[in-house]
């Protein structure tokens, strides 16, 4: 269909606007409270999170901003490393009110894919379709995910901050299943040491499937981060509505959201030469650059003596790749 109204950072927020109306300050701050606990890892996985429509509506408002943000920050990577690639379907696993999918609308807004979401809990979906309704087409449908998943064939599959709310089985299962339907995979959690672990065990799970990694790393070959010392992870910019604010319980404008993922593909791609792994460090007259490069872990420094170069090295952000592309 024709979408009303383009699938964007401020559509969302629109769309987000009236969700708290009418609902109590006190029940939403509860139910952002113990959406926190879930999303800290203390709270029980064998049951939906989101029970009704309260604690959607506050779900919606404290974690739909920073995942898209995060998701969206994916897909440029991934376009980036495969420009010409536009998919015609697309599966949003454990979607659900659809912030990854609003994501993808957006990504792919001259050509978006039929988008499929799923989720077991029902208040969510209903709530995600509700959001969507003349922004994006997409079929909203109640599954459970775990191992007994199966997965209709599809161009792309997202799987973002789904993977800590699953046992190591269903985690395998899950990755294992996108791997089997998808041409393109992509796995986003939060920025922690054991989200990145999870990222890793995912990434190994597609590659032996036969993927190539198209972002962050600019290889397939194994992670130089040793163990246990430092994680892989960046940082998308958010920002805030009013609502956002309110339900976050913050005063700042915006806020900073981290997050680890994989991109893989079963198609050929253009990696990043490196990827700049770390905020930029910018000193008189040079700035230094923390990469991952196919020879593994690197510090670049880029003074004033390197002329056009050095420019870039200011604009660089976290996240980027390096070097920047120079026009022929």
């Amino acid at each position: 269909m024709n979408a009303a109204t383009p699938p964007s950072a401020e559509s969302l927020r629109t769309a987000l606007a009236g969700l708290l109306d009418g609902l109590p300050p006190t029940q939403a701050a509860k139910a952002v409270e113990r959406l926190i606990a879930n999303y800290r890892g203390t709270t029980p996985t064998d049951a939906p999170v989101l029970r009704d429509r309260s604690d959607v509506a506050a779900y919606a408002a404290y974690r739909m901003p920073a995942t898209f943000e995060a998701v969206r920050g994916v897909l440029d990577a991934l376009r980036d490393a495969a420009p010409e690639w536009v998919p015609g379907t697309h599966t949003d696993v454990g979607g659900g009110t659809g912030a990854a999918s609003w994501a993808v609308a957006e990504a792919w807004e001259e050509a978006p894919p039929r988008t499929t979401v799923l989720d077991w809990a029902e208040p969510a979906l209903t709530l995600g379709r509700e959001l969507a309704a003349g922004t994006f087409d997409a079929d909203w449908r109640r599954e459970r995910i775990g191992t007994a998943l199966k997965l209709a064939d599809t161009d792309l599959v997202t799987v973002s901050y789904v993977l800590k709310e699953l046992t190591e089985a269903d985690r395998t299962a899950l990755v294992t299943e996108a791997a089997r339907a998808a041409r393109a995979v992509v796995i986003v959690e939060p920025g922690t040491p054991d989200g990145y672990e999870r990222i890793i065990a995912a990434r190994t799970l597609l590659i032996d499937a036969g993927f190539t990694v198209a972002a962050p790393c600019p290889h397939s070959g194994a992670c130089p981060i040793v163990p246990g010392t430092d994680w892989c992870h960046f940082s998308a910019r958010v920002s805030r509505s009013s609502l956002h604010r309110q339900v976050k319980g913050g005063s700042l404008p915006y806020e900073d959201e981290k997050y680890s993922y994989v991109a893989a593909t079963r198609f050929p791609v253009t990696p990043a030469v490196s990827r700049v792994t770390r905020r930029p460090q910018i000193r008189k007259g040079l700035v230094q650059l923390d990469l991952c490069g196919p020879d593994g872990l690197a510090r670049e420094t880029v003074t004033k003596r390197h002329g056009p170069l050095y420019k870039q090295a200011r604009d660089a952000e976290w996240g980027d790749s390096w070097p920047p592309e120079t026009d022929a």
